[in-house]
């Protein structure tokens, strides 16, 4: 499947079974996570069959069971820090999910493992992601409308249509879509609402955004004020 085949069937699974990942798929997703590290200014890291981090009360709150492989999503505490998790995190999740893998964003109901991943001075730990074989694809989830979310209309261009429409698919904490996306001609603000994560959650629908709407056919507002090949992301210690 593409990318956005992959966004239109992707769904949070949180139990798995017991098989595990194969070495080509944690070799693909290794590869997958340097890039994303690289070009994100992230420090990503799998983790592989450790299953201690999903046995806790709070796991089972959760309604977690079998997982055993996640990437811990890490990064420089910045100002920006939790948008950039996001815009890669998801990156990664379609990429898991063009494989054959399924994935959950997890933020609170899980146990920190002493040794299973590292997150160095300056760092901070923003959210974990499970990854493996599910015992279900999961469920789609109730979505907003289009105007709930974006100045769209019936004359709005299509690609302005598929990215809203993509983004509304993107996973959000509590499922809440707290963002809004506005266009002015060829200009898009993207703007996260009030809420735990909902930084993070605009990351991750920024990305969805932009793999149905296209780069080629607008720019964000944040990006304006940019030199043309420079980073989208800010490096501005919070």
């Amino acid at each position: 499947m593409n990318t956005l085949e992959a966004i239109e069937s992707r769904h949070s699974v949180r139990d798995y079974t017991d098989e595990r990942l194969s070495d080509a798929a944690c070799a693909a997703l290794q590869r997958e996570i340097d890039l994303c590290n690289e070009e994100g200014h992230l420090h990503m890291q799998l983790v592989v069959d450790e299953p201690q981090a999903f046995t806790s009360g709070r796991a089972r709150y959760g309604s977690f069971s079998g997982v055993r492989n996640y990437v811990a999503v890490v990064g420089e505490h910045t100002s920006d820090l939790q948008e950039r998790a996001g815009y890669y995190g998801e990156r990664l999740v379609l990429a898991a999910q063009k494989m054959g893998l399924n994935t959950c964003w997890v933020a609170l109901t899980f146990k920190r493992v002493p040794d299973a991943f590292s997150v160095d001075s300056g760092e901070k730990l923003v959210c974990l992601i499970t990854v493996g074989h599910g015992t279900t694809s999961g469920e789609p989830h109730r979505i907003k409308t289009a105007p709930e979310v974006s100045n769209w209309t019936t004359a709005s261009p299509d690609w302005f249509k598929a990215g809203v429409t993509a983004a509304l698919l993107a996973p959000t904490a509590m499922n809440q879509q707290r963002f809004t996306l506005t266009r002015e001609g060829t200009v898009v603000t993207a703007k996260a609402g009030v809420g735990f994560y909902t930084k993070l959650d605009l990351g991750i629908v920024k990305y969805n955004f932009e793999i149905a709407a296209g780069r080629e056919n607008f720019r964000w507002a944040s990006d304006i004020a940019r030199p043309k090949n420079a980073s989208r992301y800010t490096e501005v210690k919070a």
